[in-house]
């Protein structure tokens, strides 16, 4: 899971390159170069949006990172709907130029993962993270605290990916899921969790500290880059 996906164009989107690039290619040979323009500008919107770049680790150990890319659209203390418990809630809208990779905000284990099936509202709004589909990790970080973690389909997004399961020990800034296309996560984190962030913010998955634990992490830090 280290190195998942494979750096700089995430895996999840070989295929769909893979064809919008070939049917680019196809209209350019078989029909008039004018007409294949919009052929090669999907298949270059397509490459962008599987970018999957590599992302220096903050290295202080209390530190709860970004999980994607994109814009705060919440941060409001509330009830976590997965663990039943007070806690603030922090939401990062991706749209469809953002870096749509999902990494781990924290080092810990995976004790519970939830899929349900939802609508495909704008992920702006406030009602998303309950009626859309979406995938949520419940993860026991190495200090004790529980962090949820939701990934929420958009108006777009038609398919959540998570690669990871009940068992597995994640490190903070790694890799573990993907969202096609337009989508947001949210983090829910204990109540007295100090946020970095306010409503508009522009954050970077792994390299921007969403918030810091009032407790030190005692587990080692993960390398710096992934």
């Amino acid at each position: 899971m280290a190195h998942y996906p494979h750096p700089i164009i995430a895996r999840e989107g070989w295929l769909h390159i893979a064809i919008s690039f070939s049917a680019a290619i196809a209209a350019s040979i078989t029909i008039d170069w004018s007409w294949a323009i919009p052929f090669w500008v999907i298949a270059i919107f397509v490459l962008q949006f599987f970018r999957d770049p590599p992302r220096v680790i903050p290295t202080a150990a209390n530190v709860i990172v970004a999980p994607a890319d994109g814009r705060i659209v919440a941060v409001e203390k509330t009830q976590d709907p997965y663990l039943n418990r007070e806690a603030v809630k922090v939401s990062v809208f991706m749209n469809v130029f953002n870096v749509h990779s999902n990494r781990s905000p924290v080092d810990g284990d995976v004790c519970d993962k939830w899929y349900f099936p939802g609508k495909f509202i704008n992920a702006d709004l406030p009602k998303a993270s309950l009626e859309n589909e979406r995938n949520a990790l419940w993860i026991k970080a190495d200090n004790g605290a529980d962090v949820t973690c939701v990934q929420v389909a958009g108006l777009v997004a038609k398919r959540i990916l998570c690669h990871v399961a009940p068992g597995m020990h994640l490190q903070r800034g790694q890799r573990f899921g993907f969202i096609r296309f337009g989508s947001r996560v949210d983090v829910y984190l204990p109540p007295n969790t100090k946020i970095n962030v306010n409503i508009g913010d522009k954050v970077y998955a792994t390299e921007t500290i969403l918030a810091e634990f009032r407790e030190q992490i005692t587990a080692e830090n993960p390398a710096d880059i992934v």
